[in-house]
């Protein structure tokens, strides 16, 4: 399994208030670009996989709109998530 309660927990440490913060939008766009990145290696290997592309087009989205949220409501919380992850935008 890839993403283990251990790594789960060392995601939100590092990106939320503290390891129990599961519910902050940075936490949550960690952890979705997480997912989104063993989704990407996974579909390079395994290109006619449908299921594992609708999962990622769906985790796209909505690490997209947690981003517009953030945008939207603390400009300097979405530059600082943005760098950290070293997202393009």
């Amino acid at each position: 399994m890839y993403l283990t309660k251990e790594k789960k927990q060392e995601i939100f440490a590092e990106y939320g208030k503290n390891a129990r913060d599961t519910g902050s939008t940075e936490a949550q766009i960690a952890l979705f670009t997480y997912r989104i990145q063993h989704l990407t290696e996974l579909m390079k290997q395994n290109k006619k996989d449908q299921v594992s592309e609708r999962a990622l087009v769906g985790l796209v989205g909505k690490r997209r709109r947690l981003l517009d949220y953030l945008k939207a409501n603390d400009i300097e919380r979405y530059r600082s998530i943005i760098k950290k992850l070293n997202l393009r935008k």
